[in-house]
């Protein structure tokens, strides 16, 4: 048997508590949640009080309305979050099962959904505020990495959205029957890309390190330059680790074995590089907009 590495013994709970009958636990994946956010605002705060960091030396937002923003991002997280894995990735199950919908606590967030849902809280917060948008758009850019990097942690401490089988040396062991149904592989162990780490390593360190090398060079001063490279960023890391993670189960059957949503010959795309294109795409057109 090649060499691989045991999935870590971990638990889901950070700890669990009994409260009138009821177990109320803090998990993981909802500890992420909770330091991306609380990080990003603390950071989009300081950003808003530096106005020689803006054009025209000016803050495009007061400090003081952040906290509006805030809550219609948290809002716009989940809700989008949720609902595009909801109806994109999963409808079937939802379908037969509708009391888990907001049972967001079990894992199933879609990011695409979640940048969605940033998006429409960030106009609702520009129309209300008269907040220039590519601005306020640069300033959420800038800290999403922190977002992305504790959430893919969270992924793989849940051990969901692992990889496709591997027999490389940092393969893991993945628990449950789904990880460990792996074709060809009949008896014996098998083990997995952690592509959660992957993605942790490009889109949170990788990319949070390229967007804060920009922004010290004062990239805050050309709006759209640092959404353009986040979109870029994200996009081309997303569509690079989906050649090695595992497809969605509703999308894998008997003739597409690689859960390919968009065939092209011999080849496909799978539904998180689908998503990635137009990202990849728009990035490009706002950083020439922002340096022409």
């Amino acid at each position: 048997m090649h060499a691989a590495l045991p999935f870590p013994d971990l638990s889901n709970e950070i700890f669990s508590i009994e409260l009138f009958g009821l177990t109320l636990a803090l998990r993981w994946y909802a500890l992420a949640y909770l330091v991306g956010i609380i990080a990003g605002w603390r950071i989009v705060l300081a950003l808003m009080r530096r106005p020689g960091l803006w054009p025209g030396d000016t803050a495009p937002a007061a400090p003081e309305r952040i906290d509006d923003l805030l809550t219609a991002i948290i809002l716009g997280v989940i809700l989008g979050g949720r609902l595009v894995y909801v109806f994109v990735y999963n409808l079937d199950y939802y379908l037969a099962h509708p009391a888990e919908i907001p049972q967001i606590w079990q894992g199933g967030m879609a990011f695409h959904g979640g940048f969605l849902g940033v998006v429409v809280a960030g106009f609702w917060f520009c129309r209300r505020y008269g907040v220039p948008r590519l601005q306020l758009a640069d300033a959420l850019a800038l800290v999403a990495p922190i977002g992305l990097f504790f959430g893919r942690l969270a992924n793989f401490v849940n051990a969901e959205l692992w990889g496709r089988p591997t027999d490389l040396p940092w393969g893991v062991v993945f628990p449950g029957e789904a990880a460990q149904t792996c074709a060809g592989i009949s008896a014996g162990v098998c083990a997995r890309h952690p592509s959660q780490l992957y993605e942790a390593g490009l889109e949170g360190l990788l990319l949070g390190l390229v967007l804060f090398l920009l922004f010290r060079r004062g990239a805050l001063k050309r709006p759209g330059l640092i959404t353009g490279a986040f979109l870029v960023g994200y996009g081309l890391s997303r569509f690079a680790v989906e050649f090695v993670r595992q497809a969605d189960a509703q999308f894998i059957t008997p003739d597409n074995p690689m859960g390919f949503v968009v065939h092209l010959g011999g080849y496909g795309l799978s539904m998180g590089q689908l998503l990635s294109l137009p990202m990849v795409l728009a990035g490009i057109w706002l950083w020439r907009r922002a340096r022409a």
